[in-house]
């Protein structure tokens, strides 16, 4: 099964908010008006695709002079078949082509582990967001 990764449509956004929700509200209990924090329209968004399916998602903003990785969300029965790095791939290939020099994103501490497996850094003190403990990450893009 080939999966594709790229710039979203505007016709696939929708698909894209349904499976944050999935993931971000009913799965891990994030207020609905937290996981739609008005960011959407200025952010560029990335999907990813088997079979037509929606498999993973993640929106890019341009924040400090780096790109900043945001609402990445595999489904739960998607998880572990290397789809997540796909989508961070494309995420750095965006922000190479954007000039950027680095990728942050703040991680969920159960996902540090899949992050610092291909190449990124906590950096600074947990903290929490919708009640969830998060760090700070960061990759070189040099």
């Amino acid at each position: 099964m080939t999966l594709e990764v790229r710039r979203a449509r505007a016709d696939e956004l929708p698909a894209c908010l349904t499976l944050r929700h999935e993931v971000f509200v009913v799965e891990q209990d994030v207020p609905a008006d937290l996981e739609v924090d008005g960011l959407d329209p200025i952010a560029t968004h990335l999907v990813a695709l088997r079979e037509g399916r929606v498999v993973g998602t993640a929106r890019i903003r341009e924040v400090h002079g780096a790109a900043k990785a945001e609402r990445v969300a595999v489904p739960r029965d998607a998880r572990g078949s290397g789809i997540g790095a796909a989508m961070m791939r494309a995420v750095e290939i965006e922000a190479r082509a954007r000039g950027l020099s680095a990728v942050i994103l703040h991680a969920q501490e159960s996902a540090i582990p899949f992050y610092e497996r291909i190449g990124y850094t906590a950096e600074g003190e947990r903290f929490f967001d919708a009640g969830i403990p998060h760090r700070a990450m960061r990759r070189s893009l040099g």
